[in-house]
């Protein structure tokens, strides 16, 4: 099946001055391999992750669709450091379903975060949020999703578009199995301008500026509703001067 639109690949070289104009780029997967230094078969690596992920117990639309885990990482410098687990947490401005709330969800499996591609990973990205803000140490917190269609219809953003109260918002598109829908859409937060794109490459990032744009993805369908059907996604978020919470580390 064909999937349109697709989105605005931007070229390697073309990454700061991208993000500068606009607020948000897309990168393939093989720019990204490159930027993070990461052997080819470094992310394929990952994907039983996604077969493994626990349901999500905090929904508040009462869906069953989503599953999860989360991680948490201070990057400084060359120096990628995973912290002691720690619930999620998002201020009401940001997150009106499911902010103000401590959200415990099960750890990463440990074996990832002591994988060196991994934190390679981390530290290329935390290069792109550098572009933003000039070299920080960066608070990075990583949600890896499974949004599928349990319930007939699957929502990966129930919050609508909004902010993450983050200064850099990367959401990897890991696969996409049997669905139809799932559209991303990207707004000036400051303006009506928009696009709208259906990332579908395994391992193709979307890059948000979080202070200059909002977001969503649209809900997913199954194509055979007899068969199986769901969205993985890896999300991280670079945020300076600490953790998000009712008190930030």
């Amino acid at each position: 099946m064909t999937i349109s639109p697709p989105p605005p690949l931007t070229a390697p070289g073309a990454l700061p001055d991208q993000l500068a104009a606009a607020g948000w780029a897309v990168i393939d997967a093989r720019t990204l391999a490159a930027r993070c230094r990461l052997p080819a078969d470094a992310m394929p690596a990952w994907l039983p992750l996604w077969h493994d992920l626990p349901p999500d117990a905090h929904l508040r639309d009462g869906g069953r669709y989503r599953r999860r885990r989360h991680g948490c990482f201070v990057v400084d410098g060359a120096v990628v450091a995973p912290v002691p687990h720690r619930a999620h947490w998002q201020p009401v401005e940001y997150n009106a379903l499911h902010g103000g709330i401590q959200r415990w969800f099960e750890p990463l499996p440990a074996a990832l975060a002591a994988d060196p591609a991994w934190a390679a990973l981390l530290s290329g990205l935390a290069d792109v949020a550098a572009l933003l803000r000039g070299p920080q140490r960066w608070f990075v917190e990583a949600h890896p999703f499974r949004i599928d269609t349990t319930d007939g219809i699957g929502r990966p953003t129930p919050e609508g578009a909004h902010r993450d109260g983050v200064d850099l918002v990367a959401v990897l598109l890991v696969a996409r199995h049997n669905v139809k829908g799932g559209e991303t859409r990207v707004f000036d937060a400051r303006g009506p301008q928009g696009m709208r794109f259906t990332l579908a490459e395994p391992f193709s990032v979307l890059l948000l500026d979080d202070e200059r744009v909002i977001h969503e993805t649209t809900p997913i369908q199954p194509l055979d509703p007899a068969a199986p059907a769901w969205r993985d996604t890896l999300v991280l978020t670079f945020r300076r001067s600490g953790f998000q919470g009712p008190a930030s580390a």
